[in-house]
């Protein structure tokens, strides 16, 4: 089983994007029960009470233009104990890498990444909060975790 956590700021655009589409693909490759896929906060911004927010309504309406649900899905916050569970933390920006760093407590951590490293490619995941461009940031997700499936199956 292969345990991957996505990571951003609120986990109500980025991460749930991107761990519904990698749901997604490795559900449409016939594979799904070799994965466990989730995806968390950094901050406590979306998070009252204990009860996390849905995913935010254009993001979730960007993913049902793909016929990708992500129905039931709430923000949680990342926790240091979910270092030593996943196999994967793959943060959106360089500023959620330093914060998954900070909140595990491992600091140049082999098992954390961004996500479009995967693709070879330096920038950050278009954060779709500030730009208002979910189209941008689900090419950004697709592009990120094609490449990390893709990554995953050669290491089989």
């Amino acid at each position: 089983m292969i345990k991957i956590l996505f990571v951003c700021h609120g986990n109500i655009c980025r991460s749930p994007m991107a761990e519904f589409v990698l749901k997604d693909m490795v559900a449409k490759r016939g594979i799904a029960d070799q994965f466990e896929i989730a995806s968390a906060a950094t901050s406590t911004e979306e998070i009252w009470n204990g009860v996390g927010n849905p995913v935010y309504p254009p993001a979730k309406a960007e993913l049902a233009k793909h016929g990708i649900s992500c129905d039931g899905k709430r923000a949680v916050q990342l926790k240091a104990s979910d270092y030593d569970h996943y196999d994967y933390l793959i943060g959106m920006d360089s500023m959620n890498i330093r914060n998954i760093e900070r909140m595990t407590g491992h600091p140049g951590g082999e098992k954390i990444y961004k996500l479009l490293s995967f693709a070879g490619i330096g920038r950050d995941c278009r954060d779709p909060w500030y730009s208002g461009r979910f189209d941008e940031t689900y090419r950004d997700v697709v592009t990120g975790c094609t490449a990390f499936l893709e990554f995953i199956c050669g290491k089989k």
